[in-house]
């Protein structure tokens, strides 16, 4: 019995306790309920307020850019109704200025046309003025204007047959005279068949080398050196495979042996670069200097002339390195003083006058090449210079026969420069023009402005320019060197093509104290 009586309580309890639980779970679900739309309701609350803050945040942000919109545009329509009036006022002063130049030249036109007016008055009365001194003329000479034009023609014609006259004898004379000297020449050239054995210069120097290993240094990292030493020297550096040896090729004899020196130099101190090269070409050329006026010093002792002006002495030493038609001048000017010495003694004329004659009769040769001119003119001026006499000015003058003589010593100077210069073996047409021409490409380069140096290397097959850099940018210097082609092209002969190469370097120096 208590066992039914405690499963019916058990039964009992059961449903009792469920909906207890039912209903407080129902409770609670509820108080979260509720308390999850109180915070949703706050949550909505939030968001409407933070909208209409950003709302009323975007609203001012909105009225301040369309304010600031429209004063930027304001100031871009003000700033062309400024502009607008200035180009208004400027269209204006433009008018007004035009109208003014208008006044202007209507008014030259019109004095213009007055001028012409009064010009042509003028001109009427010139021709009836002219007229009437015709007429007078007439009167005064009992001739016509026809019979007047035909006096003078006649007067003129006279002259002329005068004129022609004179000269067809001048010119006789002078075949005279030119067949006199022909057969001096062909007398000399019979007597001088024993003359001195004389060298021709040629156009290259060869250096010996200590090894085939020097030639590497010669030329140097990327050919630095090599093209260091033909830029300041002028000359073309030929390194083959020629054992121990070095060519120096160049139509100038004094640029020829600076390099040949600077070269010796440069083999025996070992220390070869650009800075050293510089150094040495400078001491070569220095050394050179002195060479020559020693040789000059010498050409006097041995034409035993004294007295000359130590200019004059440098510029004999020069004719050492100076040839004409392949004979070395300073020889063959030795040549024609002895020679003129000779037979002045045989004549019984002034022998020093004969030799000092012979000895300067070519000294314009020394520099012809720097200075435009034949070259008896440049020596007649350099020895009226350095005070010779007029007596000896004269021999200089006269030696080519371009005036008449005016004593027995400048026959004798004319003479002798002739012998000398005909004997055989003396001279070699193609030696000279060719070294003209290489002169004249050089010459061609110096008149342009700008260019520093001009040399012509490679057998006259590459002309060399250097220019100076604060004067010449390299879109000028690209300019000079296509100015300079066409101008050769268009002044000189040649065989083949030439290449003209132009530098412009800038160097920036300082010193370490």
């Amino acid at each position: 019995m208590d066992k039914i009586n405690g499963g019916v309580l058990y039964a009992i309890a059961i449903p009792i306790s469920l909906l207890i639980g039912y209903l407080i779970r129902k409770y609670i679900a509820e108080a979260r309920i509720q308390s999850a739309e109180k915070e949703a309701k706050k949550i909505r609350e939030d968001t409407a307020r933070e909208a209409e803050s950003k709302k009323r945040e975007v609203i001012l942000e909105a009225k301040e850019t369309a304010h600031k919109i429209k004063e930027e545009v304001d100031k871009e329509n003000q700033r062309r109704r400024s502009e607008l009036q200035r180009l208004e006022n400027r269209l204006m002063h433009k008018e007004e200025s035009l109208d003014r130049k208008t006044e202007t030249l209507e008014r030259k036109e019109q004095s213009i046309r007055d001028k012409e007016t009064h010009l042509n008055k003028e001109e009427k009365e010139l021709s009836n003025i002219k007229q009437e001194q015709v007429r007078t003329l007439e009167k005064v000479s009992n001739f016509t204007q026809s019979e007047a034009k035909d006096y003078l023609f006649k007067k003129v014609e006279d002259e002329l047959d005068y004129e022609f006259a004179k000269l067809i004898k001048d010119k006789e004379a002078k075949a005279k005279e030119e067949a006199e000297k022909k057969a001096r020449e062909i007398v000399s050239l019979a007597i001088q068949r024993c003359a001195a054995d004389h060298v021709a210069e040629t156009t290259i120097s060869v250096v010996a080398l200590p090894n085939d290993e020097m030639k590497g240094r010669i030329i140097g990292r990327e050919g630095r050196n090599i093209r260091t030493l033909e830029n300041l020297t002028g000359i073309d550096l030929i390194i083959d495979d020629t054992p121990e040896a070095v060519v120096i090729s160049g139509f100038d004899p004094i640029r020829r042996e600076i390099a040949r020196i600077t070269l010796e130099k440069l083999i025996v101190d070992g220390r070869i670069h650009p800075a050293r090269i510089e150094e040495m070409v400078e001491k070569a050329r220095s050394e050179l200097n002195n060479h020559i006026r020693e040789v000059g010093e010498q050409a006097t002792f041995d034409a035993d002339v004294h007295g000359l002006h130590s200019e004059l002495i440098k510029l004999l030493g020069r004719l050492k390195f100076r040839t004409s038609y392949g004979q070395n001048v300073l020889q063959h000017s030795l040549e024609v003083s002895h020679l003129a010495g000779i037979m002045a003694a045989e004549l019984g004329a002034d022998v020093n006058l004969a030799k000092r004659g012979g000895l300067l009769h070519d000294i314009g040769k020394s520099i012809d090449h720097e200075i435009e001119g034949p070259h008896v003119k440049i020596g007649v001026d350099l020895a009226r210079k350095y005070g010779e006499t007029e007596r000896v000015i004269h021999t200089i003058a006269a030696h080519h026969c371009d005036i008449e003589f005016q004593s027995i010593e400048a026959v004798l100077v004319s003479a002798a420069d002739a012998i000398s210069a005909a004997r055989p073996g003396a001279r070699r047409e193609t030696l000279e023009s060719y070294i003209k021409r290489l002169e004249e490409l050089e010459e061609i380069a110096n008149t342009y402005n700008g260019v520093e140096k001009a040399y012509a290397i490679q057998a006259g097959r590459e002309l060399r320019v250097i220019v100076e850099s604060e004067r010449l940018d390299d879109a000028k210097s690209s300019k000079l060197a296509r100015d300079l082609s066409q101008n050769i092209e268009n002044s000189l002969d040649y065989p083949g093509q030439i290449k003209v190469v132009v530098i412009r370097e800038t160097r920036s120096v300082e010193y370490a104290k």
